[in-house]
């Protein structure tokens, strides 16, 4: 008998060894965040003989534990179950920085967060382990058995040994994949600026930046929407990815809805859900088009406002105060293209105006000359034959002049 015990002892440590082997191996190698925590699933899933294994990661700059692995490496709910510091048993194992293990009737136990979507909520046993790294909190372990499970005090003990070595590795490359999506962001900024001051006109620089900016925030929707100042209306001008429904709502006054409001306030505006807000004029429309968190930031110059930017996301999104940031950085970019291509055609227009002016004034002097009439006599009848033909005075006065030659 004791034989049998000194034998599982042994047995058991050296299962604690290999673990621990495989955890070393896997810290020291090269891999993206999304692949580490897959492994790490995998490895604990054969340790613990669990049905499923859930990893959240602590959000620092919201509060809030994000779901990003699961046994099933293509769930859809990745990246959108979330759970605030203390919310749940989850939450209060990031915490008190202590597992918590629940042999039976887990879902039962008061610290208990449902979530309707998730089918995990009526597994019977279920274990939750912190992982920290230098005693701070990065994500949390959760263990789910379908039937009721006692779980070894040496099991959990070993997989908090675990998560604190793996705590770093998951920091580090948590840094990595932040440092490579900032690199990108830098690098869609640097091309939104390359477009602005190409030779395209604005609607195309209004698409490319629209298109680009849904990259920028990592959204599948977004829109540019410009102020007519003159109607004091915002009109649509470049959406990414919305429906002809979406692009022919009506035009949103100043200081009505998300968009209106963020014109007249002059700052961002963040909504969490939008078919439940209040404000939000297109409810319905949001509910058809999958619209759910809003972002819209004022794209202003020289502290005049041309219009806004609206992100959007088909879940529920809490914006961060960095992501606020680049909208805005690429929503004054945008206002720069605009202004310039504004400027532009101010100076065509008066350019033109010029034009008009010199060969309406030649074209007087023909009159004048040729049917001895006064100055202002001359200037309407060219104007009343622009009207008659519906042609702009500049055509009809080259075509005196032209006549005049001919007959020279």
């Amino acid at each position: 008998m004791k034989t049998k015990k000194v034998n599982d002892q042994l047995g058991q440590k050296e299962q604690e060894l290999m673990i621990l082997h495989q955890v070393a191996r896997d810290i020291s190698s090269k891999v993206e965040l999304a692949e580490f925590l897959d492994r790490i699933v995998k490895m604990t899933m054969a340790l613990t003989l669990a049905d499923t294994c859930f990893i959240y990661l602590y959000n620092k700059a919201n509060d809030e534990l994000v779901l990003r692995a699961t046994s099933n490496p293509k769930n859809k709910l990745l990246g959108t179950i979330k759970l605030k510091m203390g919310e749940g048993v989850t939450g209060w194992v990031a915490q008190a920085k202590k597992p918590v293990a629940l042999e039976r009737e887990a879902y039962k136990d008061p610290r208990f967060k449902h979530f309707t979507n998730l089918p995990e909520d009526r597994y019977e046993a279920f274990l939750a382990v912190p992982i920290l790294s230098r005693d701070e909190i990065v994500g949390v372990m959760n263990f789910h058995h379908k039937k009721e499970y006692v779980y070894p005090p040496e099991q959990v003990a070993l997989l908090f040994t675990i998560s604190r070595y793996l705590g770093s590795a998951i920091e580090n490359a948590m840094a990595d994949e932040e440092v490579r999506r900032k690199g990108t962001q830098l690098d869609l900024l640097s091309e939104i600026s390359r477009t602005i001051v190409s030779s395209h006109y604005l609607n195309e620089i209004l698409q490319l930046i629209v298109t680009m900016a849904a990259q920028v925030m990592g959204s599948k929707i977004c829109s540019i929407n410009l102020l007519d100042e003159k109607k004091q209306e915002l009109v649509i001008v470049a959406t990414q990815s919305l429906s002809q429904e979406y692009k022919s709502k009506p035009n949103l006054k100043v200081g009505q809805s998300i968009g209106g409001r963020v014109v007249m306030e002059k700052r961002p505006i963040t909504v969490l859900d939008v078919r439940s807000e209040p404000g939000y004029m297109y409810p319905e429309v949001a509910r058809r088009e999958g619209i759910v968190s809003m972002l819209s930031v004022p794209m202003i110059i020289k502290d005049r406002v041309v219009g806004v930017i609206n992100s959007y996301t088909p879940k529920e999104h809490r914006f961060t105060k960095e992501e606020i940031s680049i909208l805005q950085a690429v929503a004054n970019q945008a206002a720069v293209a605009i202004e310039n291509t504004r400027l532009d055609q101010e100076i065509l227009d008066a350019k033109e105006a010029l034009e008009t002016r010199k060969v309406v004034e030649r074209a007087k002097g023909v009159l004048m000359r040729e049917l001895g009439i006064p100055e202002d006599e001359a200037y309407k009848k060219i104007h009343r034959k622009s009207m008659d033909l519906r042609k702009s005075m500049r055509e009809v006065g080259e075509a005196i002049i032209m006549a005049s030659d001919i007959r020279r």
